[in-house]
């Protein structure tokens, strides 16, 4: 069953049991209530045609003309005396009396509600005055005739009940419509990126959380088609890269065998397979690095890093390539600054910026480390030609190279390492004219 149908059904199952047990709370009072208003106005009745008794009847000799003119009511009522517990007078006939006599307790006030047979009737006493005299008058109405005033209202509240169902069921299928339709919609943009078509996919039309939701299946899509563009050019990137040195190593490699080179060639050849030989180890070795940055997060065992002594340390293992380069190098590191990382893996993420800067620099390579709101900021920026506006964007991707560069993976590398250690890196242009690479990482 559909999920729109599921709704519906659930929606109008619920109105439906809610307005089952209101209107069963509103039948069970119905009829309390009309019992009582029909008490009232029996009440009334009588006290009106008690006091005009008192007043127009009141002598012995006037009984007979009293009990006339009672019967001229065209009301059921009996005129009881307390005293001798018997009824005087009754506008009803004398089985019905005894019938009452029978079944109920007529002496007793608080019985307000006779038997008779398999009716009932609602009752109501007035007493004559004085109240010594014993004599009250007790009208009677059948509970039958309310009852029909009681299915009459349950009809007029069926009708509105089954008209209010109809409604609300209405309105759940108009709303559940257009709650499931963004929903479907969304699901038919699912199975597109299922089938690989990012180009096909449409933005739906929702609000509310359907509508985050929607917005982070096309971020998803974006990522996904991100991260398949950029392991197509990485596998075409790496072929690339372990092609070239496989190709010289194969070259040479045959010649020697075939004899066609001389004893100088050989020797020459030899070297050159040796160094192609360190430089597709040194590519698979990366890119070993880089599978296990993306993979196994347990490799990272993060602590708290002292700022100047892993600045220290780059120093340390930069100053072979400094020299040779005949570059200056100059740091400066606020005080008491402490990153928390794994320092290991830190210490390798910020030699390649480092190593990068010193490849690229004309003079000069500066690192700076401050700390603010809890955040530690490391730059690092040199006096070179810089970074093109064309491979700035793609500059921490997989073997993307500029100018002197190596494996193209130094970059990436720095980059999954710093982005583990919960921190950012981004390029930008130096003042000194160059690149300028700022690292943000947390203190915890």
């Amino acid at each position: 069953m559909k999920l729109q149908s599921q709704l519906s059904i659930a929606f109008t199952s619920l109105l439906l049991v809610i307005m089952a047990v209101v209107w069963y709370v509103i039948y069970s009072l119905i009829l309390n209530l009309l019992i009582q208003d029909e008490q009232r106005q029996l009440e009334q009745t009588g006290e009106l045609l008690v006091d005009i008794l008192n007043e127009q009847y009141s002598s012995p000799q006037n009984i007979q003309q009293f009990y006339s003119v009672l019967q001229d009511q065209d009301l059921q009522l009996l005129l009881y005396d307390r005293n001798q517990d018997r009824v005087l007078f009754s506008s009803m006939s004398s089985r019905v009396v005894q019938g009452f006599n029978d079944n109920n307790d007529i002496s007793n006030p608080s019985e307000t509600i006779w038997d008779f047979g398999n009716e009932k009737y609602v009752t109501s006493r007035i007493l004559f005055l004085p109240e010594t005299s014993g004599l009250e008058m007790i009208l009677l109405t059948p509970v039958d005739d309310l009852r029909e005033v009681q299915q009459s209202f349950f009809f007029r509240l069926f009708l509105v009940f089954l008209i209010g169902l109809t409604a609300a069921a209405l309105l759940a299928h108009y709303f559940t419509k257009r709650l499931v339709t963004p929903l479907s919609q969304l699901k038919r943009q699912l199975k597109k990126i299922e089938k690989r078509q990012f180009d096909d996919i449409k933005h739906i039309e929702a609000t509310g959380e359907i509508k985050e939701v929607a917005e982070s299946v096309y971020e998803m899509a974006n990522e996904l088609q991100r991260y398949m563009n950029s392991q197509q050019t990485f596998f075409q990137n790496a072929s690339h890269e372990l092609k070239t040195p496989l190709m010289t190593i194969q070259g040479y490699a045959e010649g020697i065998k075939d004899g066609i080179f001389d004893e100088k060639e050989t020797e020459r050849g030899l070297q050159v397979m040796v160094t192609e030989v360190n430089r597709l180890k040194g590519i698979i070795n990366e890119m070993i690095l880089l599978a296990k940055l993306d993979t196994e997060l347990n490799i990272y065992e993060p602590t708290k890093i002292d700022g100047r002594e892993i600045v220290e340390k780059i120093a340390d293992r930069a100053l072979p390539l400094v020299n040779e380069k005949g570059i200056t190098l100059h740091h400066k590191v606020e005080n008491n600054i402490q990153i928390f990382a794994d320092e290991e893996k830190l210490l390798r993420a910020l030699l390649n910026v480092v190593f990068n800067g010193i490849r690229h620099a004309n003079t000069q390579v500066a690192i700076y480390v401050s700390n603010k709101n809890g955040i530690t900021t490391i730059t690092i920026e040199d006096d070179g030609a810089g970074i093109s506006e064309e491979l700035a964007p793609n500059v921490f991707h997989r073997f993307v190279k500029g100018k002197d560069g190596e494996t193209g993976l130094g970059l990436s590398i720095a980059r999954a390492i710093i982005e583990h250690s919960h921190g950012k890196i981004a390029v930008d242009k130096s003042e000194l004219g160059g690149a300028k690479f700022i690292i943000t990482l947390p203190e915890k």
